[in-house]
């Protein structure tokens, strides 16, 4: 209606772009997109506020230059803001309270509860070193009583809810009055931040991380911490702040505290009398904190075993998966077909239906609590064929673009017997998505849609998976180490933006470069090498497998030493009164001085 009245209006333009985008409605794609790009051109050059937000900004071919300057322009609507409140430069500490006293961090975020910036970092404020650090997390949302946030409230040494300090002027005293030596920014541009507060500098340093995959454009930001995959050093100029990089990759997840059943898992055959040669890995599934009261009443126990090479080493790792022949087969087939809670496979010992943990176990089912019991997931439960090769992407529809859906129906092509498994997120954009595909020559029934599953059915529904195809306009980053955490393999390609690299940091830190393609035609030559070659495919999950738990990727108490050894490094720089410089010496790649 807005464009119907006014045809020129920027504003409703470019919402109803993202509107289209976040349904992958690509209906007069290319001139959108020119359009789109050449408002947001006219509005920087006129010094005007962009009608395209800053963290939408990566979705569309601006340049680094435009996407940088969308984030200056709104950084310094924050500055605006602020003059109302008239104040003054706030007096910053110079050194720390007592020789060899403790660095005073800040940690401000409002997604401190059932958000997935908290499925990643919750545990770093408790694993912090207390002789070194005194971590602060400043809370901008209310609590939403989750377990997510009684953890933080309970194991950051200070939790202040400045949610109920809604002035930013009296929010930022707070912090001042703290004597934070370094404040932590996690949300940038993400619903709910509050860079009013770091607009008034209420610390002497002050820092982004994590929670937005972007520049601020803030002259108020002094370093992003991130890593040298993510932002190479010749990117820098894409940044206002100063790079700060970690030694292995910048991301982090929270996965071994939060899902340490999918450690281990048993494979059911789907007959008793199976070959286990024959069998997948990732068909009929069975993932338990402790396998021995299964494998105690298994009528037979054979391994399902992998060896693989490691590059440069002389030794070889085994990968073994035990096949499990239960007493009966029955009661589980019957649990699926009729969506039972659980069954009784012999001897009172029972297996729980993986669809079914939101009704049973609320907490579990959101990761707020480790599932104890055995949780039984097949390709049955979401309708993927058993023999097929099943490529997957579990992002929100948004991060599609015609590209890469493109891409995805070459490799279909040339993968005959393969299936791509997607998300309704939202509903709205399956039809868009299939009818996309049926046109590029591919047949609806190859496209399988599933919906949103709470987050522990979400990681553990991954395991089903061959392959999960990256999208490189903006890359999976909570789902990119989920699905990791499944042991399932992830090609990627990074282009320039942050966004569109952070998976090939992942796969780095996990040590599997040979997923990160060098151009499209290399992404699909990869994925269709993995859906082709099956020997390749099990060699390469297996090796996923091994290396998620032995990575640095999951490893919550290293990624915290580092952390902490960077702070100290923007504070020495800070006391000894050096400018402001890029940080990317990494210390020590394995995590200690």
């Amino acid at each position: 209606m807005a464009l119907k009245l006014k045809p020129d209006f920027p504003d409703a333009f470019c919402n109803l772009a993202h509107c289209l985008q976040i349904v992958c409605d690509w209906t007069d794609y290319d001139e959108r997109m020119q359009k789109l790009v050449d408002i947001v051109s006219d509005q920087l050059k006129k010094n005007r506020l962009p009608s395209v937000h800053p963290h939408h900004s990566m979705l569309y071919p601006l340049t680094a230059e435009q996407r940088k300057g969308i984030a200056s322009r709104h950084a310094t609507l924050c500055q605006e803001k602020i003059v109302i409140l008239r104040r003054g430069a706030y007096t910053h500490p110079t050194q720390l309270a007592s020789p060899g006293g403790r660095l005073r961090i800040g940690y401000v975020s409002s997604d401190f509860g059932n958000h997935p910036t908290s499925h990643l970092m919750q545990s770093i404020p408790g694993m912090h070193d207390r002789s070194k650090v005194e971590v602060f997390c400043y809370a901008l949302s209310a609590d939403d009583s989750t377990t997510f946030r009684a953890k933080i409230t309970k194991e950051a040494e200070h939790f202040v809810d400045l949610s109920r300090i809604p002035c930013n002027g009296k929010a930022a005293d707070r912090i001042n009055a703290d004597g934070i030596h370094i404040l932590v920014n996690m949300n940038g541009y993400t619903k709910g931040a509050r860079n009013e507060l770091f607009a008034l500098k209420p610390a002497p340093i002050q820092v982004m991380w994590l929670g937005y995959p972007g520049t601020s454009g803030a002259s108020y930001m002094d370093y992003i911490i991130t890593d040298s995959t993510t932002s190479p050093i010749e990117h820098a100029q894409h940044y206002s702040e100063k790079l700060a990089y970690m030694p292995h990759t910048f991301f982090i997840g929270d996965h071994w505290q939060m899902f340490p059943h999918m450690v281990e898992r048993a494979i059911i055959p789907p007959t008793s009398d199976a070959a286990a040669v024959d069998l997948k890995d990732n068909v009929s599934i069975i993932n338990a904190t402790n396998l021995k009261p299964l494998v105690s009443i298994a009528e037979t126990v054979e391994d399902l075993k992998h060896t693989i090479k490691q590059d440069g080493k002389g030794d070889s790792l085994e990968v073994i998966t035990p096949i499990l022949k239960l007493p009966t087969t029955i009661a589980v087939t019957e649990m699926i077909n009729n969506n039972q809670p659980a069954a009784d496979i012999g001897d009172g010992v029972l297996v729980h239906n993986g669809l079914t943990t939101n009704q049973t176990h609320t907490k579990a089912a959101t990761g707020e609590e480790v599932l104890q019991n055995p949780v039984v997931t097949t390709r049955k439960q979401y309708g993927l064929p058993e023999n097929a090769v099943v490529f997957c992407n579990f992002n929100q529809l948004y991060k599609i673009d015609p590209v890469i859906l493109t891409i995805w129906c070459n490799i279909l092509k040339r993968v005959p017997n393969a299936v791509l498994w997607l998300l309704r997120f939202p509903a709205v954009g399956e039809a868009n998505v299939i009818q996309f595909c049926v046109k590029k020559g591919i047949d609806a029934s190859r496209i399988v849609f599933s919906p949103v599953a709470p987050k522990e059915e979400h990681v553990r529904r991954g395991q089903l998976a061959d392959v999960c195809l990256d999208t490189p306009l903006c890359n999976g980053h909570t789902t990119g180490v989920d699905v990791l955490w499944a042991g399932t393999p992830m090609v990627t390609l990074p282009l320039e933006s942050l966004a569109s690299r952070v998976a090939s940091s992942q796969l780095k830190c996990l040590g599997m470069p040979e997923l990160i393609a060098t151009s499209y035609e290399d992404y699909e030559n990869i994925a269709v090498k993995l859906g082709t070659e099956s020997e390749y495919l099990k060699a390469v999950r297996a090796k996923v497998w091994i290396l998620k738990t032995e990575s640095m990727l999951f490893n919550v108490r290293t990624y915290a030493q580092n952390l902490e050894k960077l702070f100290s490094r923007m504070w020495n720089l800070y006391v000894n009164r050096r400018p402001l410089d890029h940080l990317l010496d990494t210390f020590s790649r394995a995590g200690t001085s």
